[in-house]
């Protein structure tokens, strides 16, 4: 079973991408922040990771910058949780070491079309 880690501030928002994530068959982890996601990744490397940019403490681009430093850029697929398409926000979470982006909010087309068929990570 795929291991998928959430880091969102919003309680409500790593609900219910563990719910739809959950029913694609990943195990699911959360975090709220970039910092608790580090360590989680410390203790056991996801396969997905399932990133918020606008977070206290440690926010997405700053634990792409730790993540890329620590661990390398292949060890997890990171996928990029925005509000809009604004592509300036994309391409810099994209150059940050990001692999993709999903919009919010969540449904369960998206989710399916966006985690239903990732690739093994190397």
């Amino acid at each position: 079973m795929k291991l998928c880690l959430v880091v969102d501030d919003s309680q409500v928002v790593r609900k219910v991408a563990k719910c739809l994530l959950n029913n694609l068959g990943y195990d699911v982890r959360v975090a709220e922040n970039g910092q608790e996601a580090l360590e989680i990744c410390q203790n056991k490397m996801p396969d997905i990771i399932l990133l918020d940019w606008h977070m206290p403490i440690m926010d997405g681009h700053e634990f792409l910058a730790l993540f890329g430093r620590t661990f390398g850029s292949s060890q997890a697929h990171i996928v990029y949780a925005t509000t809009d398409l604004d592509p300036t926000d994309i391409s810099k979470a994209i150059s940050a070491g990001a692999n993709d982006y999903i919009l919010k909010p969540y449904d369960e087309a998206s989710f399916d079309a966006k985690f239903g068929q990732l690739p093994a990570v190397a």
